[in-house]
């Protein structure tokens, strides 16, 4: 019998992500992230499907005079409708964060581990270039390439997800040191199992557990970026709905017509604050899950 098929390899491939998950749902702070992330995100994916049947507008399209009061939630700065705009608005933000976050695990997920793997050179090259691009302010280095790039939405999935990279890389790097030194990472060497396969299907099902506790603080932080950086003019550009951008339209006017900036900013607070209870409980889940481990 191989490495790969062994019985102990096999049974943590098998029960590593369902005991995380398991662990994970049977948390009440869990269950109350799920459902607070649960609901922005399905009023971000049905928002635009029920456009303009339940508003009687689309979202760029005038619907009175600016700031006015009529209607559900009243106009923006252009005279178009506010709740148009805003179910309109969180799709984008969800995407652009999730291919972002996707962007940089993959990147850091690599790194990481060849350096842990392979050590030597390529582990230093690796590591003091995580240095480097760790010593950049992320808002920084996101506002100079979008400067010099363009605010497109290539360029703000990969900046944004080139400035997680190195953090994740450090956490893959971490995870990926102590696991190497197991039995059955040996015995795939000694039968001269492949680098890549070694890598994909003996390290990479042990440290799931570490990455998907970064997996959900990268999207947090990338939910962030993107509705920061859009409200700084430098995310989607108008006409464009979109939540950070509404903010940025609709703040000169919050005491007169303030729907328009507390609609994005409730939702992405709410966001934030489920996908951080989602991550807590992850952590909590996975540590207990490394303790049974251990015994």
């Amino acid at each position: 019998m191989s490495a790969l098929d062994s019985p102990q390899n096999a049974s943590q491939e098998v029960g590593a992500a369902p005991g995380l998950l398991g662990r994970l749902v049977r948390q009440r702070q869990a269950k109350i992230g799920i459902a607070l992330t649960g609901v922005v995100v399905l009023v971000a994916l049905l928002g635009p499907l029920l456009l303009p049947w339940l508003t009687g507008y689309s979202s760029t399209e005038f619907a009175g005079r600016p700031f006015q009061a009529d209607g559900a939630f009243g106009t923006d700065n252009l005279g178009r409708d506010i709740l148009s705009r805003f179910l309109d608005g969180g799709l984008r933000l969800l995407v652009y964060a999730a291919l972002a976050t996707l962007l940089g695990m993959v990147l850091g997920v690599i790194a990481g581990m060849l350096a842990a793997y392979q050590g030597g050179w390529l582990d230093s090259v690796i590591m003091r270039g995580n240095d480097v691009l760790l010593s950049l302010p992320q808002l920084v280095f996101a506002l100079l390439a979008i400067t010099v790039l363009g605010p497109q939405g290539w360029v703000l999935v990969t900046v944004i997800g080139v400035t997680h990279a190195p953090r994740i890389a450090r956490v893959a790097r971490a995870a990926t040191v102590s696991v190497i030194t197991e039995d059955y990472i040996k015995a795939a060497q000694m039968y001269a199992v492949p680098r890549w396969k070694i890598l994909t299907l003996e390290v990479l099902p042990n440290i799931t557990g570490p990455l998907m506790v970064e997996l959900g603080l990268r999207m947090t932080y990338s939910i962030g970026a993107v509705a920061s950086l859009s409200f700084l003019g430098l995310g989607m550009q108008p006409p464009t709905a979109d939540w950070g951008l509404m903010i940025n339209e609709n703040r000169i006017a919050l005491v007169l017509q303030p729907w328009g900036v507390i609609l994005p900013v409730l939702a992405i607070a709410i966001l934030t604050v489920g996908a951080n209870l989602i991550t807590d409980s992850l952590a909590r889940a996975s540590a207990h899950l490394n303790v049974e481990d251990a015994k």
